[in-house]
């Protein structure tokens, strides 16, 4: 048990309050006095044995503090040094002699004497003291090497001695301790106490320390050059402050924009809430970015501004026609748009969607409304998209999470509403990520829209404003419920005479512009262009044909800077360039063969073969359907790459001539003898649909009762087993395709008749058109003779494709 021995003695001496430290004995301090009480106290000491007793005061604020406002427990010190500065204070430096505590405190003359009982233990040595000594020493040492703020050297040095007092306020004195705690410190008078003490206190700060240089270690090595550029940052705009040049916050900036937004309520309290938030973080935090952002996003979109909107149809009128040959039904409907939009004051955003092949103008139509109306115009390519995020973006917990398509265009725009054209809306799909055609039913629905819900800005957004269009080539893929939100109009394809006009107004002069060719290098009468429509070209649209007359353009571009080089390498004649003139025999020459026959040669009338007209996503094609009998047990073979309605139409159409065995002059059992392939050419591409049933089951016909079949006149129409003919879709395009293909008479379904107005005038007078109701009228017309009795092969012959009657290989 360690004890120790005490004594105490009476001593009266000036007293010094004093601010910010505590002196232990032992302690050499220099500090300045200031106060007129102060320096009164210092003389006295000066004058008599130069010992003060030092207490410090309770608040370092108050500049005369009183007895009750200073600790009681204090330092007598001996004032080893003093100076007196220029500005009237004293510079003193003092040693702690011993701790007193305070028995009465006087005022005497303008500064306090105090009557304080000094206190002396002795201590009995032993093992114990020690081995307290020891750890207490180990210690300090072990606090000095974690501690940036002492010299070890020194520290150590200086706690080399055996007097467990001296120790223990040695060590005090230079721990980073708070006033409080060290005045704990002082007012232990039991040296053995007080080292104890010690020890406790060295022990919680070295466990601070080495937390802390653990932290220190770690900050260190994730310290990136962001946080270094923030430091930086940081210590220019204090330099700025100091020398007067403060900028205006930039969260005042944040704050005026918002208010000046034009948000919607909703979107204005989130804006406020998150600039709060922002305002709390460290600036290069990464959730810092991430609020940045999202604010960037939001006074990014347009709230309130919009374009004015045109609403003179005469402009849009004569814009239209500029912009666009033909298309005259699809030009009236937009311009009923208009006129409604004219009539209404606060009209909602229209919804359109332009059906049609590729290349007839969708997307350049789109973009001449936008032009007719006044409105900005912005294009989303729909093509492939599987994602809903796509429409609707990703929720901000997500990394580089931003808003979907329909708000980044938003953005593009600018504006409140403008035309917004979704382009190629039937060639979206889904996946385990969404179904991005869900989205859009929001998006494209009047009631809906005005409060369209973005995952990433979380607020409500008006599209309601928007003249969204969309543009699809077929429709069967887009989903019910998006077809039913917009207005289908149907773009068909063009005539040869709009392609003609299309291309000497439009497409010539684009491609001689984009060639660099004048008017006076090439000239593209109108054989010429024909030849390259009926030669070089078989599609719905003029992309193509743009594409061909670019060719041409080429070629006689280079054959002019060819003409020039070896103009130049001539200078002493005077030559004028040759203007090229594309005739027929011009295009032949720069095109090579010609890639697509005249069907003229073809229109012999052919056992076993008939024209079929089929409608595609690229616009109306004829398709040749062939059949052949075979030595079999009835078997009907299909080929040529088709659907199962297809196929299905096949069997229709074949149930259909056994059932009329009879009437055709065919015994009822011919069927178990022979095998019948059916064939439609072109075998890569995919077919399908129940259009091809009277043409299949013409050809079967005629290759059973080997009457031929007209090749001059085409067909389309369903089929069922009695007989019937029903209507079908797609007519004008395939008209047209027939048109295109030379052939100018057809068979159609009665009940089509209601569709000839759509068709161009011009094929209307051109084609000579039968409208029937029963297989007994198409083979009327479609048969080039009329069906008599024949000898049915015998077993092992075959009936060959195109044979004539006069030309049976029967035997």
């Amino acid at each position: 048990m360690l004890t120790s021995k005490e004594k105490s003695e009476i001593k009266r001496l000036p007293m010094m309050p004093i601010r910010d430290v505590v002196i232990f004995p032992y302690m050499m301090t220099p500090f300045v006095v200031g106060r007129e009480s102060s320096v009164r106290a210092l003389e006295e000491a000066m004058a008599g044995d130069k010992k003060i007793f030092l207490a410090t005061q309770h608040d370092a604020s108050i500049d005369e503090p009183k007895p009750d406002e200073i600790y009681s427990v204090g330092t007598i010190v001996n004032i080893v040094q003093s100076l007196k500065l220029p500005d009237g204070n004293i510079k003193v430096l003092v040693e702690g002699v011993e701790r007193a505590k305070v028995v009465s405190v006087s005022d005497e003359e303008g500064y306090f004497r105090a009557v304080v009982r000094a206190f002396h233990f002795k201590v009995e040595p032993g093992a114990q003291l020690e081995a307290l000594i020891g750890r207490v020493t180990t210690l300090f040492e072990q606090y000095v090497k974690l501690s940036q703020n002492l010299n070890y050297e020194t520290m150590i040095a200086a706690i080399r001695v055996d007097d467990p007092g001296k120790l223990a306020d040695t060590v005090g004195a230079n721990l980073q301790l708070t006033i409080e705690e060290k005045q704990e410190l002082l007012e232990i008078f039991d040296p053995i106490d007080r080292l104890t003490r010690v020890a406790e206190v060295l022990d919680i700060e070295i466990e601070k320390l080495n937390v802390d240089r653990t932290i220190q270690g770690r900050v260190k090595r994730q310290m990136e050059r962001a946080q270094k550029e923030y430091y930086l940052n940081e210590k220019i705009k204090a330099i700025q402050k100091e020398l007067g040049r403060g900028e205006k916050s930039e969260y005042d900036e944040l704050r005026k924009r918002i208010e000046t937004a034009g948000m919607t309520k909703e979107a204005f309290e989130k804006a406020m809430q998150e600039l709060k938030r922002l305002e709390s973080m460290p600036p290069m935090s990464a959730e810092s970015t991430v609020s940045r952002n999202y604010l960037d996003w939001l006074l990014a979109v347009p709230w309130k501004k919009r374009t004015k909107e045109i609403r003179d149809l005469r402009f849009a009128e004569q814009v239209l026609e500029a912009d666009h040959y033909g298309l005259e039904k699809i030009k009236e409907r937009i311009l009923e748009f208009l006129a409604v939009r004219r009539l209404v004051k606060n009209p909602r955003g229209s919804i359109l969607c332009f059906v049609g092949p590729p290349g007839v103008g969708k997307t350049s139509l789109g973009m001449s409304i936008a032009k007719a109306t006044g409105r900005k115009f912005v294009r989303m390519s729909l093509g492939g998209v599987r994602d809903e995020a796509e429409i609707r973006g990703h929720r901000r917990t997500y990394i580089g999470a931003l808003p979907g398509q329909i708000i980044q265009m938003m953005k593009k725009a600018g504006t409140h509403n403008p035309v917004f054209m979704l382009d190629e809306v039937d060639k979206m799909s889904m996946d385990f990520r969404g179904d991005p055609s869900a989205a859009l039913l929001e998006v494209l629905d009047p009631e809906q829209n005005w409060m369209f819900v973005d995952h990433y800005l979380d607020v409500e957004y008006d599209l309601s404003q928007v003249f969204f269009i969309a543009t699809a080539n077929v429709l069967h893929t887009i989903p019910p419920a998006l077809q039913d939100r917009m207005e289908v109009i149907r773009l068909s394809g063009y005539t040869e005479y709009e392609k003609l006009e299309i291309a000497k107004r439009f497409l010539v002069s684009k491609q001689m512009r984009e060639t660099g060719l004048k008017p006076e290098q090439v000239q593209f009468p109108d054989a010429g262009i024909s030849t390259v429509i009926q030669g070089y070209t078989r599609e719905a649209g003029v992309r193509n044909l743009e594409r061909e007359i670019g060719n041409i353009c080429r070629k006689v571009a280079r054959k002019v800077v060819t003409g020039q080089s070896e103009k130049n390498g001539r200078s002493q004649k005077k030559q004028a360039g040759a203007q090229a003139v594309i005739t027929p025999e011009k295009v032949s020459e720069l095109l090579g063969p010609v890639k697509f026959r005249d069907l003229q040669a073809e229109k012999k009338s052919e056992v076993g073969a008939a024209v079929g007209l089929a409608w595609t996503e690229v616009g109306g094609q004829i398709l040749t359907t062939e059949a052949i009998l075979m030595e079999g047990k009835g078997k009907l073979t299909v080929t040529g790459k088709l659907g199962d309605v297809m196929q299905e139409s096949a069997q229709a159409a074949m149930s259909y001539i056994r059932s009329r065995a009879t009437q055709f002059g065919l015994p009822k059992d011919f069927y178990r003898h022979l095998d019948i392939h059916l064939h439609i050419p072109e075998g890569a591409i995919p077919k399908d649909g129940p259009s091809a049933g009277i043409t299949m089951a013409t050809t079967i016909c005629s290759a059973l009762v080997k009457v031929p079949v007209r090749g001059d006149i085409a067909m389309t129409g369903e089929i069922t087993l009695r007989g019937k003919v029903l209507p079908i879709g797609g007519l004008k395009e395939k008209l047209l395709a027939a048109h295109r293909h030379g052939i100018f008479e057809a068979i159609l379904p009665a009940d089509n008749r209601k569709d000839l107005p759509e068709i161009p005038e011009n094929v209307r007078n051109d084609m000579k058109l039968h409208f029937v109701e029963s297989m007994d009228e198409v083979l009327k017309i479609a048969l080039d003779g009329a069906i008599e009795k024949p000898a049915l092969p015998a077993a092992g012959s075959g009936v060959e494709i195109g044979q004539r009657p006069s030309e049976d290989l029967t035997h």
